[in-house]
Order: structure tokens, then sequence, then C-alpha cells
């Protein structure tokens, strides 16, 4: 059955609405970063730039390096972000914008995640990298799907048990990552930790400028959980959105994690862009290797 008009929204170009995309605009492996900026840092490595759109937030360059093509995209702050960009890339992949079906052949897509994040565990010292094996959801996303089937059921119901936060009206769901891409990434320069996705900067990740957070022991109730040996290491915004959304459309997804910040210590990196460049050389040389 087709989708409506309100469903599928396409510009007057045959565009997907919100990222101003058409299908043959993106790759199958897909680097996400947050800011707009980053996007730039990332395609300054590729040998050839085919295409680079824009709108809003949502910045696109697609090319190639060492004969790969690669889409690097950026996706703004947040799993509401998340939520538009990865339903409309699976959206530019798997659904015929000129009979507004859905395809019977689905394409996989590959999403590798470079973004910033803070450590709450004070060994994780900031300029190191982290690749989230799994990822807790704080910000609900998930809750809107029926999305059983790709949780982490075990994990989210001992966290759960442990924070006891019903009470505030949070219930973290529970993604782990794709195992073989994070096989392919892997090396002894990355490490591996449970993340945690907020639904905001401040409060939601503890943090207190004039306004008093509600759980004053959010990160060390957090840092001192551990499930199957892992214990939570840090925390950002997207990757239980990424993680989700991904299995859900069937698709393959990897969170990396320049640390800029530890809570623990209160550090932040000196030359924080040094480290993201270095991780997106990183990044790019296991993608093709």
């Amino acid at each position: 059955m087709a989708l409506s008009e309100s469903e599928l929204i396409l510009n007057p170009d045959g565009s997907i609405y919100h990222l101003n995309l058409l299908p043959e605009d993106i790759a199958t492996t897909i680097i996400t970063v947050g800011d707009l900026s980053r996007v730039g840092m990332v395609t300054q490595y590729f040998d050839t730039v085919e295409i680079k759109k824009g709108s809003r937030e949502f910045l696109a360059h697609t090319g190639f390096y060492k004969g790969k093509r690669i889409t690097v995209i950026s996706t703004g702050i947040g799993t509401d972000n998340i939520d538009i960009v990865f339903n409309e890339l699976d959206a530019l992949a798997n659904i015929d914008f000129s009979t507004r079906e859905l395809k019977s052949s689905k394409k996989q897509l590959d999403f590798i995640r470079i973004g910033t994040s803070g450590s709450i565990q004070a060994d994780i010292p900031v300029d190191s990298f982290l690749l989230s094996t799994s990822a807790i959801g704080l910000e609900g996303l998930l809750h809107f799907y029926e999305a059983g089937h790709v949780r982490n059921k075990h994990l989210e119901e001992q966290l759960n048990d442990f924070l006891g936060w019903n009470s505030h009206n949070i219930v973290a769901y529970a993604v782990d990552c794709d195992t073989k891409l994070k096989e392919k990434i892997e090396s002894n320069r990355i490490r591996f930790g449970i993340t945690v996705t907020n639904s905001g900067f401040y409060g939601p990740q503890g943090r207190s400028l004039r306004l008093a957070p509600k759980i004053p022991d959010f990160n060390t109730k957090l840092a001192s959980f551990t499930y199957q040996n892992q214990q939570i290491t840090n925390h950002e915004m997207e990757t239980a959105g990424i993680y989700g959304l991904a299995r859900l459309h069937g698709h393959r997804a990897i969170s990396l994690n320049a640390i800029l910040a530890n809570r623990a210590t209160g550090e932040f990196s000196s030359n924080p862009h040094k480290t993201v460049d270095t991780l997106i050389k990183y990044t790019l040389e296991k993608l093709t290797s």
C-alpha cells in the first residue's frame, strides 16, 4: 500500500523532507556526526566528494575514501534528531519514492557514529576512545516503537531494578551494538563500555549550574552499576536511539566516542579538535582495511 503524502513527505525536487537528499545521494556506509562542522573534518580526507547537500542542521557529504563510497551526515544533538535522520535515511534506501511503496528487497546500511562524550569512570582518561557495546536510553525514544525484539531486556531489567528511578518517571531501555561491525572497528586502541544516552546536557546528565538536579547522586549511582563485568562508562545524547532505530530497520550500527571530559575527576581535554580528528582518521582506516 502506498504511503500517504503526510507520512512520506517529499520536497518538490523529490528529495526527502528534512534531509533534502535523493536516494542516489547516499552510500550504504554512513558516518554520523553531531556537529555539522565535523562533516568537513571527515571528508577533508576523502579522495573525492561528489555530493554536498544540507538543510537545517543536517549536512551530508558523499564521496570516496580509498575506493570506498561513504556518506557523512550531521544529525544535530539528541535522539529527537536521530529519529528524523534514521527514518529518512532508511526511507532513502528502502522506499520507492515514485510509487511510495516499500521495496520488496531491503538494503542494509552500516552506521558509524563518531561523537564526543564524557566519562563517569575515573580510570577512563580524557582523549581516549570508547566503543559503546550497549546503550542505555534514558530519553524515551524507543518507548514509542514496537521495539521489544531488539532490546536487551536482561540488561534493562537489572539496571532499572538497581536504579529504582521509577518514582522519577525514568524507565531505561537498552540496545546492543552490532557485533560484526564492532569486530571490524575494534583494536587495542579502543576501550569498551556501556553508554548512557540522555535527554539533555545539564540536569539530565547530573550537571548543576544554577538549577539543582532532582537526582543528586545521578552519576555515582550509574557508575556503580555492573553488567556481565562491564561498567556504565560514559554519557552522550544519541547512541541509544541510533542502536534502536538501526536494529529495528535491519541495519548495523556502532558508536565511537572521543572522551573529552571526565566527570569523576572534573577534567576536560586540552585539545578536543585533535582528539576528534585522530578518531576520524582511525575510523576511516578501519573501514577500508
